[in-house]
Order: structure tokens, then sequence, then C-alpha cells
């Protein structure tokens, strides 16, 4: 069976809905280099078919949509100097992020369950963002030495009142309240509308403004169903105030010190206490340094900028300290390059930066 799953799905008026459907349930849909090279084609091929007037983008299981990218085969390209693997790897998935972002079709991603790293690459590109009850969004790369890729210095910086900064160093969850707050996901539908939603497009008339024809029918459903959403809590939005006192600062040093100073009995808070404790120190300073980089980049610049900084990350210990500690030994003491985030060598850090090309993989974005 087939690692991504491809269906045309006929309309009423004899026009295609192309369904794109990760199928890998049993590593919670974790995005390969094998699915990246299934998919980007399939999308070129419906770009050009008239046929095609949208395409649905979600997963087999009710678990995860997307829990990441394949990090265990990064990990074991790494564990074998292979430097040639996690290059591509990036190049590739980026390539298929951008291409999503650009899209001339309406994307609908059925964004249900957990949604992290990689997912979140593939979430955010599409034009449709749906989530359900049971979505479970994240960035916790600082935890595994890494930082927020996949577009994350994208859509990080452009949501509201240092919240971006404040998830990417923390990696705290995000559910369908706080995810329509953060402009991160366009609708909210439960998980049991997802055949309806289906079938409701198959019976429209796709005339030439097919992304209103799609941002109509979610409309209609998420209307239908505002009450189950209604009382679900928002805690980022809850947080607001604090998360913008935390962010308010000229370095991220007194960020973290502002955040670990915070006196609270509230998980939420706690949470991110623990993450931003534990995670990597150089990771702290790449996520806050990184947004500040691509802040007023467009698009591809960002995804030039990003492969750039993930390669480098494969190019040093840290990333692969991280996800031994977290995924292969499983022992939660990864021992960071650097102890502590005072103590994170500028220079390092600066090389991080450095292009390891003449020519860079893509240019032709």
């Amino acid at each position: 069976m087939s690692c991504v799953l491809f269906t045309e799905h006929a309309t009423k008026d004899g026009q295609i809905i192309g369904e794109i459907r990760l199928n890998a349930e049993k590593s919670l849909n974790a995005l390969t280099l094998e699915m990246v090279d299934l998919i980007q084609p399939k999308l070129d091929e419906w770009r050009d078919d008239a046929n095609v007037v949208a395409v649905l983008l979600d997963s087999v299981g009710d678990k995860a949509f997307c829990a990441g990218g394949d990090i265990v085969n990064l990990y074991k390209s790494m564990a074998a100097d292979d430097l040639e693997f996690p290059e591509q790897f990036f190049t590739r998935e980026y390539r298929l992020d951008y291409t999503l972002h650009t899209y001339p079709k309406p994307v609908i991603c059925w964004a249900s369950g957990i949604v992290m790293g990689g997912g979140m690459g593939l979430m955010n590109g599409c034009s449709h963002r749906v989530v359900t009850e049971t979505s479970h969004l994240a960035m916790p790369e600082v935890t595994i030495g890494l930082y927020p890729d996949v577009g994350g210095s994208w859509f990080l910086n452009r949501m509201p009142g240092g919240t971006g900064l404040f998830l990417g160093l923390t990696g705290n969850p995000i559910n369908a309240a706080d995810a329509l707050f953060l402009g991160l996901a366009d609708r909210a539908l439960t998980t049991d509308m997802r055949e309806g939603m289906l079938e409701r497009l198959q019976n429209e008339h796709w005339g030439e403004d097919a992304g209103g024809v799609v941002s109509r029918v979610l409309r209609e459903l998420e209307d239908e169903c505002r009450a189950a959403f209604d009382e679900m809590p928002a805690p980022i939005r809850a947080h607001e105030d604090l998360i913008r006192e935390v962010t308010d600062h000229d370095s991220v040093e007194e960020m973290v010190e502002a955040l670990l100073a915070v006196e609270s009995d509230d998980k939420w808070v706690k949470r991110a206490q623990k993450a931003i404790s534990h995670g990597s120190p150089l990771s702290l300073k790449m996520i806050h340094a990184q947004l500040r980089r691509c802040r007023h980049m467009s698009l591809k610049e960002v995804f030039q900028q990003e492969l750039i900084l993930s390669v480098q990350c494969c190019r040093h210990r840290e990333l692969q300290e991280g996800v031994r500690a977290l995924l292969i030994d499983k022992d939660g003491q990864p021992q960071w390059t650097f102890a502590s985030i005072d103590e994170v060598d500028p220079k390092f850090l600066e090389g991080m930066y450095e292009s390891p090309w003449q020519t860079h993989p893509l240019a032709d974005l």
C-alpha cells in the first residue's frame, strides 16, 4: 500500500476534486521524502489539468494529520555523516511547501488530530485550513535542537502580539479556537463533518471562482457546528497579555528570564516554563534570530533562508543529540552544545546562517 493515496472525486457538473491522503497511520503520518516525491508531481499534474477545480489534503486515521517530518531517517543520516540526505529532504520538502503556498487552485487541508512540524508546513501552505475539536497544533522544535522551519519563519512572524515568537520558543500547543485566533486556521468543523464536506463540494456547480465555492461551503458548514466551538477554551488568547509582556524585551535572554520569573500554578504557563528551561539554548537563540532575519523577507526568501539554517543544523551535533535524547534513546537527557543561553557563542550562531553552496538549491523557486 502506498504511503500516499490519490483519489479523483467527480463533481456534479463533470469537474474533479483531487484528494491527497497521507497513509502512514502507525507513524502518525510523519512526512517522509517518499511522500514528498509522490505529492509534488501529482500537484503539478493537477495544476495543469483544467478539469481539476480543487484539492483536498488529508490523512488516514483519527490521531494525526501529520505529526512532523521524518526525523528518524534524518537522525540516521546524521549519525552516518551523510550530508546528502538532509539537503535533499529539506530542499524537496520546502519546494513542496512553497508549491502549496502558491498553488493557483484552492487546497483544503483537513487538519484534524496532531499537526506538528512538517505537518504545520503542509497545512499552512493551503488556501483553506480546517481544524476540528481534536486538532493539536505545535512547533516543538526547541526540544530537539532545531527551530520552527517549513515556513514557520513566515507564519510565526504573522501572528499577533509576539505570539509567534512565544510559541516558537516554548512549543506550547494550539487548539482549534486558538488556531482561528492566531490566523493559523480558516474554519473549525467537527470531525464527523468530513464526508459531508466532500459531498457538498461534489454537488456544487464550479464556475470560474473555485476559491469562492470552497469558502462558501466551509462557511455554511461552520455555521452548522459553531456551538461546538463557542465554549472551547483558548489558552493562548487568554494569556495574550502575558505573552506580550514576556516577548517585549530586546534579547531572548531577557525573554527567558521574564517567563521563568512568572509565579503561577497555571498548567499552560508551567508547560511553557518547562520547555524553555529544558530546550536547546542554541535553539532559543536561533529561533529569535531567525524570526528577526526573516521579518521582511518574501516567502521565497524565507524558504531559501530556512534551507541554509536547516542544512547547517544537520552538520552540527545539536539536532542529532536532541533527536537522540527525545526519540531514539528516549532518556530525556540531552547534552546540549551550550549549557545555558548565556553561553551560546555568537560566532557559532552566526556561522549557522552561512550558505554552504555557491548556487542555492532553491534559487529557482
